[in-house]
């Protein structure tokens, strides 16, 4: 049998309100990324690596859009925790609530993981394309 942590609406909701600000900041680091891509698309195109760009691009647009419906799926979950702050008793209510929480926080987390990776291919492919333009200025 595999017993599961009570935890109260308000660690619940904490947690939620915690999970709202992480995705808010990834979304600003979305459109950092987006911006540095917008900064070097010139040599993005013409260099060696234009299938990983346009790869990345299209990651980079698909996170765009998945964030916006995780973060409106996380607004309403938070908002729906007032149900279980409310005085009448729903048998089961608590425990939908509470298996829909970590079903949204095991999103979140995965997602935010998904950016890191795409946030390192985007910094080694900048890195390396600065690299070159460095190596190329020095020979003039």
């Amino acid at each position: 049998m595999k017993y599961k942590e009570w935890r109260n609406p308000s660690s619940l909701h904490n947690e939620t309100l915690r999970c709202i600000s992480d995705l808010e900041f990834v979304r600003d680091e979305i459109q950092f990324l987006s911006d540095l891509i917008k900064e070097f698309t010139l040599e993005l195109i013409s260099s060696k690596h234009l299938e990983e760009s346009k790869s990345i691009v299209s990651d980079l647009s698909t996170y765009e859009k998945t964030l916006e419906s995780l973060l409106k799926d996380t607004e309403n979950h938070k908002n729906n925790l007032q149900t279980l702050l409310d005085d009448i008793d729903i048998p089961d209510e608590e425990d939908e609530y509470q298996v829909e929480h970590n079903k949204i926080m095991s999103e979140a987390i995965a997602f935010n993981l998904k950016v890191r990776k795409l946030k390192a291919k985007i910094f080694d492919l900048i890195k390396e394309i600065m690299k070159v333009g460095k190596q190329k200025r020095l020979l003039k």
